[in-house]
């Protein structure tokens, strides 16, 4: 997965000496993935990109309290789940986004007039089904559906079991099923 001895890279990132140069190895091998992971919490690509930039600040104001030894990837995707679901959040209490799929200006109908989405009217509607679960179940469907992410490196990122996380992933399976049962 990485281009760089993780460990090493841990190493310097609590040396303030070689603190700069760790921490821009890190923004280059892990922004790519660490956004595509936001993008489909968030959904939209402007939305993405301003906690992908509050996870790389978040990370460097925190690296005092970085440990060398834990992991830079999943010490950075812990800060990622957590940023996205606080946005999520923040954007539900406001009253900006939108989960009702009978509404016209609904989710899959959003993605697919953003210049940014590249999918199909499937792609949309799984995008929609996957934003109408909670955050953090949204969070789990995410990575192992998508990111293809081991049940114990999500059990260390989010701080879960592994029983737990596979329960929650089978639920969230089972809901998005009857989400597009509910379509025919």
């Amino acid at each position: 997965m990485a281009d760089f001895d993780e460990k090493e890279i841990s190493i310097r990132l609590t040396d303030p000496a070689t603190r700069r140069e760790a921490f821009a190895m890190l923004v280059s091998q892990y922004s790519e993935q660490l956004y595509w992971h936001i993008r489909r919490m968030v959904l939209t690509h402007e939305d993405a990109d301003d906690v992908l930039q509050n996870v790389f600040m978040k990370a460097w104001k925190s690296l005092d309290s970085f440990r060398s030894d834990s992991k830079p990837y999943t010490w950075l995707y812990r800060i990622a789940v957590n940023e996205s679901i606080d946005f999520i959040r923040h954007k539900n209490a406001a009253g900006m986004l939108s989960t009702d799929e009978d509404s016209t200006t609904g989710v899959a109908a959003q993605l697919l007039a953003d210049e940014y989405f590249d999918g199909d009217e499937i792609q949309a509607m799984l995008q929609e089904a996957i934003t109408s679960l909670p955050e953090k179940q949204r969070a789990i469907f995410n990575m192992r559906y998508f990111d293809e992410m081991k049940y114990t490196d999500m059990s260390e990122i989010l701080g879960t079991s592994v029983g737990a996380l596979k329960a929650s992933y089978h639920i969230a399976v089972k809901k998005i099923s009857e989400y597009f049962k509910q379509l025919d």
